[in-house]
């Protein structure tokens, strides 16, 4: 951490999920565009370690690092923004303080001193705040949860704590709130939000700026009515108008002041203007495309988009670089009852199977898989939606009708089966199956090598890449030969060979399997080509239509 590295809290109150991520990810991508350096960073009051157990419609997808972190969905925000790889330790949460101050404790580090919340606990969130930096110009650590929750109590303490120690030039306390507009009084009322500052002024914070989420444009003097009750300038009152797209977040912020008052606070006058072009770009296309692609995407958490963040972000991207919307079409499995499934397949562009764990559902995702494979609809399959790919593959063109998943049945014929022994670099990793649940998958980036000639070599254009993954399963290569006789080829393997990676049908339209998550490194100022790939294919097959 240099002397120069400045840092940026950023807080909630009133209600949940008004927007700290994006609030958060826009900034970082502001600053980037004036010309600093950022790193952007979450905390989570929540006891779990991190969010790889946690249920999906509770928190969300987990997001994943090349380092093999599971994260909360935020750190996606960030890396979409502003397009800086996060890293393990820019995910916290109170499991993983506590347990760190517990270990320490254990080897007798403390020297026999009664462990406290108040040195101990807060130190050690200050050690996460400040280290595994190194020249950063700013540092914006989200606080997860809302002022006034007990799990929060120590992550406002430490932050207190640092803006003593680091002084008011090196620190910036943001908190977002709200400004209900109530429909019978016809007028937007402040009182929720100067609630939310006293409580932050109970836990020793007075906010610095304060973003207001509300639905139609705040007055003039409901803004200085809030300057004054929260001990604020004017300017440093921030209204945050809901958006028709999140990619017009950064410039709304911009208009409204935001990224000047930060600056302005930080004494740093001769800062360029933000070059926010390549965004406006982006809103330009998401809202005035010039066609449109129907993808169904078969979930078994279709009735929670959260569930799929960043998947439903990537389909935008493709949709980005091809100048066309993308409507997504969230396909709960229930509803894909044999008499209906032609119907609705027959209204898409194509079919996506994503990620998921256990097996409801699976026999309905075999049956779209086989329509696709049969009607030529562009079919991606991601992590268990390859993994489905496999089975349906073996059993109605391989002539195996017992195969399966070992996550599935004690099955006879396990063409995808429990990896208990890999190689990453120049390690051996091991699992057994009676481990953890949490933190014993294959998850983090790996490298894939690609078929020279293969479909998913043009797409790339390149002969080796690192993808993230998050999987317990993995496709048995011992099925490899028989699959591949019968049209279903392995073009991507790992670089050992043992882990089949990528599958593809070569005399179909566009038919691709992957066992890792590609949404995941997609940006919307860089589309992952996969995606960009397989909307162009989807636009195709509207053209035949």
């Amino acid at each position: 951490m240099g002397s120069h590295t400045k840092f940026v809290f950023i807080t909630g109150g009133v209600v949940s999920s008004l927007g700290k991520g994006i609030a958060t990810a826009s900034l970082g991508a502001l600053l980037q565009s004036r010309g600093y350096k950022v790193r952007l960073r979450k905390f989570d009051p929540y006891l779990n370690i991190d969010p790889g157990t946690m249920n999906p419609y509770q928190h969300g997808e987990v997001f994943v690092t090349d380092d093999g972190a599971e994260t909360d969905l935020d750190l996606g925000h960030y890396e979409r923004f502003t397009n800086v790889d996060a890293i393990r330790s820019d995910s916290v949460t109170t499991g993983q303080i506590y347990s760190n101050v517990l270990r320490r404790e254990r080897k007798g580090e403390y020297l026999g001193a009664t462990v406290q919340v108040i040195p101990h606990i807060t130190d050690e969130i200050k050690a996460a705040v400040t280290g595994n930096l190194t020249d950063e110009d700013f540092v914006l650590c989200e606080i997860g949860g809302t002022v006034g929750d007990i799990e929060g109590l120590p992550f406002l303490e430490a932050i207190r704590q640092l803006r003593n120690e680091l002084g008011r030039e090196r620190t910036l306390f943001v908190h977002l709130t709200l400004i209900p507009f109530i429909a019978s009084a016809g007028e937007l009322k402040t009182k929720p939000t100067q609630h939310s500052v006293k409580d932050m002024l109970n836990a020793g914070i007075q906010p610095d700026i304060l973003l207001c989420r509300c639905e139609q444009e705040v007055p003039e003097d409901a803004k200085r009515k809030i300057a004054l009750f929260c001990n604020l300038n004017v300017q440093n009152v921030i209204p945050a108008l809901n958006v028709d797209t999140i990619y017009q977040v950064p410039r709304k912020y911009h208009e409204q002041g935001f990224d000047s008052a930060v600056l302005r606070h930080f004494e740093l006058h001769n800062a360029p203007p933000p070059d926010l072009s390549k965004w406006d770009e982006v809103v330009e296309r998401v809202l005035s495309p010039e066609g449109e692609v129907r993808i169904g995407i078969i979930g078994k958490y279709a009735s929670l988009v959260d569930a799929y963040k960043s998947l439903a972000e990537a389909l935008i991207h493709g949709g980005i670089a091809n100048n066309v919307r993308v409507k997504l079409h969230w396909l709960d499995t229930d509803l894909l009852t044999p008499d209906r499934e032609q119907e609705i397949y027959e209204t898409l562009s194509a079919v996506l199977i994503p990620g998921g764990f256990g097996e409801r559902g699976t026999a309905e995702k075999i049956s779209a898989i086989k329509y696709a494979r049969e009607h030529k609809k562009p079919f991606l399959g991601i992590c268990l939606g390859m993994q489905l790919a496999i089975i349906e593959a073996s059993r109605h063109l391989a002539g195996i009708p017992e195969a399966n998943s070992s996550e599935f049945s004690n099955c006879t014929e396990s063409v995808v089966g429990l990896m208990t022994e890999w190689t990453r670099g120049d390690q051996i990793e091991k699992r057994t199956a009676d481990g953890d649940l949490g933190g014993t998958m294959r998850v983090g980036s790996y490298t894939c090598k690609l078929q020279p000639g293969s479909q998913i070599h043009q797409v790339y254009g390149q002969d080796t890449i690192q993808e993230r993954h998050r999987h317990r399963y993995e496709v048995n290569i011992n099925y490899k030969q028989k699959l591949e006789s019968v049209g279903l080829n392995f073009t991507g393997m790992s670089p050992e060979g043992n882990l089949p990676e990528i599958v593809e049908i070569p005399d179909h339209p566009w038919f691709v399997g992957v066992q890792f998550h590609p949404e995941l490194k997609s940006r919307p100022l860089r589309p992952h080509p996969l995606f960009v790939s397989f909307i162009k294919a989807a636009i195709e097959q509207e053209r035949l239509v």
